[in-house]
């Protein structure tokens, strides 16, 4: 899929070349090739912020798992799970490393939680009566992850912080109202697939709260201003990352943690993961650049800017859109139209802005079934695939119609 994904950029990205050569554009190919040596710079700039962000946070977080924070979660969630996965044991070792995998997802660590949702696949696949088709609980599992259960988009706030934004944590709100829509449709269209009991009280007595105080928080919100909202993002975002480290400090402080020796051990899987990552954020930045070089990409957006306008909408968005479009098939690949939409339209431009949000409120479904699936060899997807979408669309939509009402 990433392979057709990666060599469809090129093609269309060579006859639109061709098409601008032969309608008296001889300069379109130098303007391509300069692209592929621009971007591959700019892969290193990023990869230079991303070794030391994703080191940071793999290092705290390793202190909150060592400080027992992970197995605190899978208790506390354990009546939860019980109702939503009746499959899986209430002490299985899959609870924990589904709650570890959720806690990376919620700090925004996408990279660091694909290895820990491998491990908790493979424990769901112990307990399923087939081979090679999902079972509930995966199902329910993958959904949930590829409904982007993101709460701090700390590499979101990376991406902005590198390209130059005055402040990179604006997106904050926005990404927790987008992300909070995707991740209940994603709940909601499996529960109607597999008849969970959604409104069984011990669910509801999670749910419920969570709903009202969500509801609570946006009636809040809606008494602000556009620039209150968007100052009040600024000081909520910042004010509960440090608040988020202070907290797994004091958690191991207080289980007599060595804190340092574990944030180290921690730092070297994020130093780790980093440096894999590098290979994949120069090809993608590559192919997206060549095809914004070739203006294939602008044609496309020209196309359905038209249609928008047409229909008398705003179309602001639109110069958002390659990133919610890539998205499902592949998180590189976003990153790259979301970075390239930054350097485009400008890191604070109402376009960058809703493609962050869209990076932070999605997921990239059809890679998340290719991995975690293909890594316990499920053949046989069932509804896991439409409910991942709906998800994906919920997001999208969520993300949009948030950015216009906090940035107008």
């Amino acid at each position: 899929m990433l392979n057709g994904l990666w060599l469809s950029f090129f093609l269309v990205a060579f006859v639109a070349g061709l098409t601008r050569w032969w309608g008296g554009e001889p300069e379109i190919w130098a303007a391509m090739v300069e692209s592929l040596f621009n971007m591959a710079k700019l892969s290193v700039d990023i990869m230079l912020l991303l070794f030391g962000t994703l080191t940071l946070w793999l290092g705290f977080l390793k202190i909150a798992e060592k400080a027992g924070l992970v197995d605190v979660l899978a208790r506390l969630l354990g009546p939860l799970f019980s109702k939503l996965m009746p499959e899986v044991p209430r002490n299985h070792p899959a609870l924990g490393l589904i709650t570890l995998n959720f806690a990376a997802n919620g700090l925004g660590l996408d990279n660091a939680a694909t290895p820990i949702g491998l491990k908790a696949m493979r424990a769901l696949q112990d307990l399923n009566p087939s081979e090679s088709s999902a079972s509930n609980a995966q199902i329910l599992f993958l959904v949930l992850n590829a409904s982007s259960l993101t709460l701090l988009p700390v590499t979101i706030f990376m991406y902005r912080a590198q390209q130059g934004a005055a402040d990179p944590t604006l997106v904050f709100l926005p990404i927790l109202l987008a992300t909070s829509a995707s991740s209940l449709m994603g709940l909601l269209s499996v529960a109607v697939m597999q008849r969970l009991k959604i409104w069984h009280p011990i669910v509801l007595a999670y749910l419920v709260p969570c709903a009202l105080l969500l509801g609570l928080f946006m009636a809040f919100l809606g008494t602000l201003s556009a620039t209150a909202l968007a100052s009040f993002s600024s000081l909520l975002g910042n004010l509960t990352l440090f608040g988020i480290i202070i907290g797994f400090m004091l958690l191991g402080m207080a289980r007599k943690i060595p804190v340092y020796e574990t944030f180290v051990e921690g730092a070297k899987e994020g130093f780790q993961v980093a440096k894999d990552l590098l290979p994949y954020l120069i090809a993608m930045l590559c192919a997206v650049g060549v095809l914004r070089a070739s203006g294939a990409l602008e044609f496309g957006l020209n196309g359905i800017r038209w249609l928008v306008e047409w229909l008398q909408w705003d179309s602001r968005f639109v110069d958002a859109l390659p990133t919610a479009l890539v998205k499902p098939f592949s998180g590189s690949a976003a990153r790259a139209m979301l970075i390239e939409t930054m350097q485009s339209q400008g890191v604070d431009s109402f376009a960058a802005l809703v493609a962050a949000t869209i990076q932070g409120s999605t997921e990239t479904t059809f890679y998340v079934l290719a991995v975690y699936f293909g890594a316990v060899g499920i053949k046989r997807a069932r509804h896991a695939v439409g409910c991942a979408l709906l998800a994906e669309l919920a997001g999208v939509v969520a993300a949009i119609a948030v950015c216009y009402w906090f940035f107008g």
